[in-house]
């Protein structure tokens, strides 16, 4: 299997696992970066290309334009990604934010997305750009400030992770990349989840559609991909699937990698390298 190399393209920083076959993208959360993804890296099938980048603003990724950028401008900035990639039809796979973004660029661009995996759905708080933070985007930033990034990562990372106790090593690593968040980057996606519309976005999604849950994730319930999956089907032309991956919080694809690995390579109609369990589905 090829190594894992770091590089960087249109002023996008990202992991790189060559392969002969299609290409997955991975599009990590608000408080993570490219290296939450790893365990997957390793874990999907040999033959597959896989990429996951660091959002603009995240690691050494250019931060965005606009000081409230929506899901259109994250979305343009990843067209730009891919365009230089030379990748023209993708697999996303996207985690709670990075779910905002790849669902915007599949609405935007259907003829580059073979198909749209979506774990731990952030919905976005719908609030128009440029206005009001709600309390609780306001609130991740006065905790940042406040706090500091070292403790505000420590604070919020055991969140992420079920039984937080009997995972020590799993939590370290949330909290660590937590710890490295940059502040423009992640004022920029607060308020970009704040003004997001998940759900509008799905309503104009064509391509096939799948939904990965943690069940004990504590930061987006599954009500969020329930409304989530509902709306996609309002578009037609595919019955979304909702799998349900049990003993696993938010960081669904940290904490279950083999489970989560081995669903998207299901989704896509291939061999998984390590067959985990199947979940509840």
């Amino acid at each position: 299997m090829a190594a894992v190399e770091e590089k960087q393209a249109a002023g996008i920083t990202y992991l790189h696992r060559a392969g002969q076959g299609d290409s997955v993208v991975l599009l990590h959360g608000i408080g993570s970066n490219a290296s939450s993804f790893s365990p997957v890296i390793d874990l999907l099938p040999a033959e597959l290309d896989v990429i996951a980048w660091n959002t603009p603003g995240y690691e050494n990724s250019v931060p965005l334009d606009p000081r409230w950028p929506t899901e259109d401008d994250y979305a343009a900035r990843l067209l730009a990604f891919l365009d230089a990639l030379q990748l023209n039809w993708v697999t996303l796979v996207g985690h709670s934010l990075g779910s905002l973004i790849g669902a915007r660029f599949a609405k935007a661009h259907p003829d580059r997305v073979a198909r749209l995996i979506i774990a731990s759905a952030a919905t976005g708080y719908r609030v128009e750009a440029g206005t009001i933070l709600p309390a609780k985007a306001a609130k991740r930033l006065e905790d940042r400030e406040l706090l500091g990034t070292r403790e505000f990562a420590c604070h919020r990372a055991p969140n992420l992770v079920f039984e937080p106790e009997l995972n020590p090593e799993l939590v370290g690593k949330v909290r660590d990349a937590m710890a490295r968040i940059r502040r423009r980057g992640y004022t920029q996606a607060t308020k970009m989840l704040a003004s997001g519309r998940l759900e509008d976005s799905l309503r104009g999604v064509s391509a096939p559609t799948h939904f990965i849950i943690g069940v004990n994730d504590n930061v987006t319930p599954e009500i969020q991909t329930f409304k989530a999956a509902n709306a996609r089907a309002e578009a037609g032309g595919f019955e979304p699937e909702i799998v349900r991956i049990k003993r696993a919080g938010h960081a669904v694809h940290q904490q279950k990698p083999q489970e989560f690995t081995a669903h998207i390579a299901r989704f896509m109609g291939i061999g998984a390298k390590h067959e985990g369990g199947t979940g509840d589905v």
